[in-house]
């Protein structure tokens, strides 16, 4: 039986959705979050545990953090740029040929990693060659997960929207849990990984997760509403131009939306297992798996909540379930970061698990559907791409290293690390009373969900 299809009314109507074609979309979607998270999760962990010893040698060790840190931010960096080139050309000429080219430019860059000579043998060219690639994993990136959102979003029946939309998001903890066990295993016979090649390992792994990802594209259809678009001659030449124009509104909403989530996911993954590590843990013999078991079992949590959330979207509606996350995130926040500093290493993994895996990725869950909701049929890619990017600068990218600026400047206290979480919380909180609800939405619709948009 055909899947239920948002079917555009007159004759530009494109061919139903069959659930053959529900589920590859499902599964090609996946696999490419799967595959950036994978590469993120991997940058975030090395960039914790060992970067700073491979290609920052000649640093002092707090230095050479905030250096490695910095690495990590310049990802980030650049994912704006990404999201604009790669978000504009995805409403000019498809969903599916733009999400093949990010997919090769992310798996790539993160397999050249594993054969990056380092400092000790190459000098300053290490670091320079390491930031280069970085650049190339974040431009890849800074559309990969838009695309699979708002692919998702378009094919899923409107009843149930949310749970499909946020079915690419479980790639996100297959992708973290596969990097995290990665680093588990190569850290148990050897924490001293730096000074051999098992490091090299994992990076080299994608080259498996790439071949496969591109196999189930490859096989995918165009989404039903790019194709409604392309019947009826609305494609437009220049989406960007429309969407910075029409479209400023939502484009803060959505910025506003992401703070506590991708802040609270770059925080918990990268800040909060680099101070476990090596503050609240230092008089623990082999401290860094611990860092990486925590992932994992954060990981299995979020592969739970992640369809719940998206679930109860489709029930109680988008806002009221991602503000509820939201305040979960808040109220843990500062015993969360108290617990953390105890150096109670059960504590540590299960205050994590919590945090990461209930907290923030209840509210990517919900985010799903929420975003690409918000933005009209004709710029949707550009204007999921641009929210979700520059949020994950100024919100992402941004907290490893101003929190090692922090830990520094204050000794190691973990008191503004708490409330760095708050305040980027209480900002998307803020951000929930001014959204509209978007449940049910005509993805067909060229306006934008919030009213009152310029024209």
């Amino acid at each position: 039986m055909p899947a239920e299809t948002e079917s555009p009314p007159g004759p530009a109507r494109p061919e139903p959705v069959t659930e053959t074609d529900l589920r590859r979309a499902a599964w090609a979607s996946s696999l490419g979050s799967a595959l950036e998270y994978y590469d993120f999760a991997l940058y975030s962990l090395a960039s914790a545990l060992i970067f700073s010893e491979l290609f920052f040698t000649d640093a002092d060790p707090a230095v050479g953090r905030i250096l490695a840190f910095a690495t990590y931010f310049i990802g980030f960096a650049v994912r704006p740029l990404g999201g604009l080139f790669f978000g504009s050309l995805g409403d000019r000429i498809g969903r599916k040929q733009v999400l093949l080219i990010t997919i090769l430019l992310m798996g790539c860059a993160s397999a050249l990693i594993g054969v990056l000579p380092t400092y000790d043998s190459a000098g300053v060219w290490a670091p320079l060659l390491l930031v280069l690639l970085r650049m190339v994993q974040g431009f890849g990136a800074g559309a990969e997960q838009a695309g699979a959102a708002t692919l998702m979003t378009e094919y899923a029946p409107r009843r149930r929207r949310g749970f499909f939309a946020s079915l690419p998001f479980l790639g996100i903890q297959l992708g973290m849990v596969t990097a995290a066990l990665v680093f588990f295993l190569l850290l148990i016979p050897s924490e001293d990984i730096v000074h051999g090649w098992l490091w090299r390992v994992p990076f080299l792994l994608s080259v498996v997760l790439i071949g496969v990802a591109i196999w189930m594209r490859l096989g995918m259809r165009e989404s039903p509403s790019f194709r409604t678009l392309e019947a009826r001659e609305k494609v437009e030449d220049k989406p960007l131009r429309t969407l910075l124009r029409r479209s400023r509104r939502s484009l803060l909403i959505g910025i506003g939306l992401r703070m506590a989530e991708n802040g609270g996911s770059s925080i918990y993954q990268t800040l909060a297992v680099s101070y476990v590590v090596t503050v609240a843990l230092s008089e623990v013999d082999s401290p860094g798996p611990i860092g990486a078991i925590s992932l994992v079992f954060a990981a299995a949590v979020g592969a739970v909540t992640v369809p719940v959330a998206g679930l109860l979207t489709d029930r109680f509606g988008r806002l009221p379930v991602y503000r509820g996350f939201a305040v979960l995130q808040l109220v843990l926040a500062v015993p969360a970061w108290w617990v953390m500093s105890t150096g109670h290493v059960v504590a540590t993994v299960a205050v994590l698990s919590v945090c990461l895996g209930v907290g923030v990725w209840g509210m990517f869950g919900a985010q799903g559907a929420l975003l690409p909701e918000l933005f009209g049929a004709a710029h949707r890619y550009a204007g999921v791409s641009v929210a979700r990017e520059f949020s994950a600068v100024v919100a992402g990218g941004l907290a490893p290293l101003v929190g090692a600026v922090l830990l520094s400047a204050f000794h190691d206290s973990w008191v503004p690390l708490a409330l760095y979480v708050v305040v980027l919380t209480v900002i998307t909180l803020l951000t929930t009373f001014v959204t509209p609800e978007t449940r049910g939405r005509d993805l067909d619709a060229e306006t934008d969900a919030v009213p009152g948009e310029v024209r």
